[in-house]
């Protein structure tokens, strides 16, 4: 059985600057098409995947984990703090994530 190779280091550094760009146009589109800032973090989701590459905690609470919706606190996205946790709830799924809050 032979295991592929690691993809090289200038693969996965280009791989995090798309994902940080398609965060970036989700948070610019997400007031005109909602549809299209969700098309644009599954793409993000896609690449991290393909590339084995970490997408960062900052960015991660951006988004649902179970619809790809990118997360507006206010607008998509509910928002509580209780016993040292942050509790992000999806508007569109009804998702919960629970999150610890920071020290």
């Amino acid at each position: 059985m032979s295991q592929r190779a690691a993809k090289p280091a200038w693969q996965k550094k280009i791989a995090n600057e798309r994902i940080k760009r398609l965060f970036e146009l989700a948070e610019e589109e997400f007031q005109r098409k909602p549809e299209n800032s969700r098309r644009y973090v599954r793409l993000a989701r896609k690449i991290a995947m393909r590339y084995n590459v970490k997408i960062s905690s900052e960015l991660k609470r951006r988004y649902c984990s179970k619809c790809s919706a990118y997360l507006k606190y206010g607008v998509n996205a509910r928002v509580r703090v209780a016993k040292k946790m942050r509790i992000a709830k999806c508007l569109e799924c009804g998702n919960t994530e629970r999150i610890p809050a920071l020290k």
